[in-house]
């Protein structure tokens, strides 16, 4: 009884950390309408146009960064996949196009 406790624990306890690991921000390169460049490093920071951005957290899956004029919003699917938009000055906004790495 206690081998499967113990064991038990070490399971949840290594599907807890993946799943922090998974939520984190991933690698990611897009390009936004308007010649707006984004990347971000695993777990951050998020960079436009080769600044750092100020980041916001919003929960594991959403987050925001500030910069240059735009907000880039980077959220992050069940599948971990990103998906990447961005809002401008005086309200143009639109959805950003992830580069492969």
């Amino acid at each position: 009884m206690g081998k499967l406790f113990v064991g038990a624990a070490v399971v949840l306890a290594t599907a807890s950390i993946a799943w922090e690991a998974s939520a984190s921000i991933p690698l990611v390169n897009a390009t936004c309408p308007g010649n707006i460049e984004v990347h971000a490093d695993k777990g951050g920071p998020i960079y436009i146009n080769g600044k750092e951005g100020q980041l916001k957290k919003f929960n594991n899956n959403y987050y925001e960064a500030k910069g240059s004029g735009v907000t880039i919003s980077l959220t992050i699917n069940a599948d971990g996949s990103p998906d990447v938009s961005y809002t401008g000055k005086h309200g143009a906004n639109g959805v950003c196009t992830i580069q492969e790495h």
